[in-house]
C-alpha cells in the first residue's frame, strides 16, 4: 500500500513539474499578442530578405537594370503611369530617372539593412561581453581602467565618429561590412555596463563561490556559471539594440556616407527619394514605410522578449489591457474587502448590559 502511494505521489509530482526554461519562455512570449504579431512580421521580413534573388527572378526583374523607356525624360525622369509606374511587370513601380524596378531594389535593400544590423548587433554583444566580464572578474585596477574606457565610449558622439571613419576608409572596402564594423565597434558600451553589473551581482552568490572554492579559474567560472545566467539580460538588450542599428544604418546612408549606389539600401533609397516626394511619392513612402514597420515590429518583439525572460517586470506596452479589465479588478478587490466586514458584523456576539450597580445582567441574582 505504501509503495502504491509513493508511486502515485511520484506520478503527480512529475505531472506537476514546471516546464523547462525554453518552453516556459515560448509560452510567455506566445501569451503576448502584440509580441506574437511582431514576431510574424519580423519572420516575414527575414524570409523576404533571404529569398530576394528568388523573388526578383519570379518577377522577372533585376535591381540594377535600367529601363529608360519607363520614365518621362521631358518631365525630368518621372515614372510613366499611375502610382510610380505600377504594372503587372513592375509590381511596385519603377525608380525615377533610371527606371529600375522598385520591388527588386526594396527586397534586396532589406538584405543589406537587416544584414548590417545583425552583424553590428553580434559584434556589440561579443565586445560588451568580453569587456564587461573582464571588468567584473579582473582586479580593481583592471576594473577601473575598463570602466573609464566604457564611460568615454558612452560619451562619444556615435554619429560623428561613424561619419569620420566612413569618410576616410577607401571606397574599395565593402561598404556594408564597413558600416557593420563601425556601428558594432563603437556602440558596445551599453552591453558592457549591463554585463559588468550583472556579473558583480552574481559573483556573491553561492554557486559561484562553490565553483571558486573547487579550484576553477576565472574564465572557466565565467563560461560555465556566469554566461548562462547572463543570457536573459543580454538577449533582451540585443533585441532592443537591433532596431536601433537599422536606424543608424539608414541614417548613415541618408547622410551619404553609408551604402553606395548601385547597391540598394532603404536608407540610400530615402536619400535619393528626397527630391522626388512630390513627383513620385511612392518612391519615398515605400522604403520609409517598410523601415517604420520593421523598427516598430522589432521594438515590440524586443519588449515581449524582455517581459517573457523577466515576468516580474511589468510590460511597458499595455496592449490588450483595457478599462474593462481594470473595472473587473477593482470590483473583485471591493468584493473581497466588504465580505469579511459583513461576516464579522454578523458573527459579533452581543455585549452584556450593565445596570446601575455596575454588574452585568448575567451576574445579578
Amino acid at each position: 500500500m505504501s509503495e502504491a502511494l509513493l508511486v502515485q505521489e511520484a506520478g503527480a509530482a512529475v505531472a506537476a513539474a514546471p516546464a523547462s526554461g525554453a518552453r516556459l519562455f515560448w509560452r510567455r512570449l506566445r501569451a503576448q499578442r502584440a509580441a506574437t504579431a511582431a514576431a510574424v512580421v519580423v519572420l516575414l521580413l527575414v524570409l523576404v530578405a533571404l529569398a530576394a534573388p528568388l523573388l526578383t527572378a519570379l518577377a522577372g526583374q533585376d535591381p540594377n537594370t535600367y529601363h529608360p523607356d519607363l520614365v518621362d525624360s521631358a518631365a525630368g525622369g518621372v515614372p510613366i503611369g499611375p502610382f510610380g509606374g505600377i504594372s503587372t511587370e513592375h509590381w511596385l513601380g519603377v525608380e525615377p530617372q533610371t527606371g529600375r524596378d522598385l520591388f527588386a531594389r526594396i527586397v534586396h535593400g532589406a538584405r543589406v539593412s537587416l544584414g548590417v544590423a545583425v552583424v553590428a548587433t553580434v559584434l556589440q554583444i561579443v565586445i560588451g561581453l568580453v569587456v564587461g566580464l573582464a571588468a567584473a572578474l579582473g582586479s580593481r585596477w583592471v576594473d577601473q581602467v575598463l570602466s573609464r574606457i566604457t564611460d568615454i565610449n558612452v560619451a562619444l558622439p556615435i554619429m560623428v565618429i561613424a561619419l569620420a571613419l566612413l569618410a576616410i576608409v577607401p571606397e574599395t572596402f565593402p561598404r556594408p561590412v564597413l558600416i557593420a564594423l563601425v556601428i558594432g565597434g563603437i556602440n558596445w558600451a551599453g552591453t558592457s555596463k549591463i554585463v559588468r553589473a550583472q556579473a558583480l551581482a552574481l559573483k556573491s552568490l553561492d554557486f559561484v563561490s562553490a565553483a571558486r572554492l573547487s579550484g576553477r579559474g576565472k574564465w572557466s567560472i565565467a563560461r560555465r556559471e556566469l554566461l548562462p545566467a547572463l543570457a536573459a539580460p543580454v538577449i533582451t538588450y540585443a533585441a532592443l539594440m537591433f532596431p536601433t542599428n537599422i536606424v543608424v544604418e539608414a541614417a548613415l546612408s541618408f547622410l551619404g556616407v553609408g551604402i553606395k549606389p548601385p547597391t540598394p539600401s532603404w536608407g540610400q533609397m530615402l536619400t535619393e527619394a528626397d527630391t522626388w516626394y512630390q513627383a513620385a511619392p511612392t518612391y519615398l513612402l515605400l522604403p520609409a514605410g517598410l523601415l517604420f514597420v520593421t523598427v516598430l515590429a522589432l521594438t515590440v518583439l524586443g519588449e515581449g522578449v524582455r517581459t517573457a525572460l523577466d515576468p516580474r517586470a511589468a510590460s511597458r506596452l499595455r496592449i490588450g489591457t483595457g478599462r474593462g479589465e481594470a473595472r473587473k479588478a477593482g470590483a473583485a478587490k471591493r468584493g473581497t474587502a466588504t465580505r469579511p466586514a459583513k461576516a464579522a458584523h454578523a458573527e459579533k456576539p452581543a455585549e452584556p448590559v450593565a445596570h446601575a450597580d455596575g454588574r452585568p445582567e448575567e451576574d445579578r441574582g
